[in-house]
């Protein structure tokens, strides 16, 4: 089982990205995991920003993503999405995905809730 995050890139301030994840090797099962993004700027810890649970229907944010960043996932490409809008430089970081599997039950924002990481895409954003 992989991770494969993609859509990282340099922008300016105010500009928008998003970010991919294609969880390879999960099968059908992947439907049935909840996904998450965190990030880690530079001399920072890793943190949590946003996550989905397997079916789609509740999505967790960051205070400081709300209303800028949206997440969503598409079960049937096993793939999940990270939509960054209004990046802020504060935003720079390499950015990870992480699968929530097997379910453990500590919450969507702790990351000893997850067990798969992709290898991280890193975002750049200057003002």
């Amino acid at each position: 089982v992989q991770l494969q995050a993609s859509g990282g890139g340099s922008v300016k301030a105010g500009a928008s990205l998003r970010l991919s994840c294609e969880a390879v090797g999960f099968g059908r099962t992947y439907s049935r995991v909840s996904m998450a993004w965190f990030r880690q700027g530079t001399g920072k810890e890793r943190d949590f920003v946003a996550a989905i649970n397997w079916y789609g229907g509740s999505t967790y944010y960051a205070d400081d993503v709300k209303g800028r960043f949206t997440i969503s996932r598409d079960n049937a490409e096993s793939l999940v999405y990270l939509q960054m809008n209004s990046l802020e430089p504060e935003d720079t970081a390499v950015y990870y995905c992480a699968a929530d599997f097997p379910y453990k039950g500590l919450g969507l924002r702790e990351q000893a809730e997850y067990d798969y990481w992709g290898q991280g895409t890193l975002v750049t954003v200057s003002s």
